[in-house]
């Protein structure tokens, strides 16, 4: 009796424990996707030890930061019923012009979001041509590890994009670091964009130094004029160089080699272009001048 008593509930164990073995089973099998997951994490994070993927890391930070705060934006009313008023190519070249900022971009930046004649200013410099935009910026060439961080981007119009941003740096000079201290620069720029193509047609920049020190400001503004003057000579030889290619055009160097009046065949004669040369150098050395002259009338 005792047996038959005791067999009676089995059945009822075996199938619970049958559920169980099932649970068990699941169990085991998230367990194991879960670790397989933790396992892939942590071989990524070490893959990402050494310095290269750091780099890399930290650009794809600074991508990804521009892709959120880009998401956020309200780009307007890009098509109504009757027409479209602008293109999906004003978020991209925000998004492109948002990590250029967050990387200080120079040299490699993407030119072509930039118009072939677009038009830059700020209180110090102007320029034309996209072309320029391939030149080592102030900020790094001036700054130690500049930081920027961007305050605001928003769409003014569906023409007009702004974006305000700080950068945070002391001077690469020991004086200048010793005096000025920390520099904290906040930056409006606003951009007016092609509504077809995206692409930057007219760039504006102004500066706000009231967070930073007084001999800060001194060294900021004496060190952006003169870095202006040196870009502006720049413009001026490259101007010349244009000119002189305009106003001489190539030509075979045979045509200025002529034969010796005196009948010998075996002499010839070559033109001496030395006063060409001599005009041009002439000309860029006073605008060198003039330059100079106009910078010291600023700041003295």
């Amino acid at each position: 009796m005792t047996t038959a008593a005791a067999a009676v509930p089995f059945p009822a164990v075996a199938v619970h424990h049958q559920h169980r073995r099932t649970s068990t089973t699941i169990r085991t099998s998230v367990s194991a996707f879960t670790s397989s997951r933790a396992i892939s994490r942590s071989r990524l994070r070490v893959s990402n030890g050494d310095s290269s993927s750091e780099s890399v890391a930290a650009s794809g930070e600074a991508t990804s930061e521009a892709d959120r705060i880009v998401d956020g934006m309200d780009f307007g009313e890009l098509c109504n019923e009757f027409e479209c008023i602008s293109s999906p190519q004003v978020e991209s070249t925000a998004r492109q012009l948002a990590r250029d900022i967050f990387q200080l971009r120079q040299g490699n930046r993407a030119l072509g979001t930039f118009a072939v004649s677009v038009t830059y200013k700020d209180p110090v410099r102007s320029f034309t041509g996209r072309d320029k935009y391939k030149r080592p910026l102030w900020f790094t060439d001036a700054l130690q590890n500049p930081t920027p961080s961007v305050r605001e981007m928003v769409m003014l119009s569906t023409s007009l994009l702004r974006i305000r941003w700080t950068v945070r740096g002391k001077p690469k000079s020991f004086a200048g670091a010793l005096l000025a201290g920390e520099l904290i620069i906040k930056v409006n720029s606003e951009f007016t964009l092609n509504q077809i193509s995206g692409q930057v047609i007219e760039h504006r920049e102004s500066w706000d130094l009231s967070a930073s020190s007084p001999p800060g400001q001194a060294f900021f503004w004496a060190s952006r004029r003169l870095f202006a003057t040196v870009e502006a000579g720049r413009d001026l030889g490259v101007l010349f160089k244009d000119l002189g290619s305009r106003i001489s055009p190539q030509k075979d160097s045979s045509d200025d080699i002529y034969p010796d009046p005196s009948g010998d065949p075996t002499k010839f004669f070559q033109t001496d272009d030395s006063f060409q040369r001599d005009a041009y150098q002439i000309a860029l050395f006073l605008a060198v001048v003039y330059l100079v002259f106009q910078f010291l009338k600023i700041t003295l």
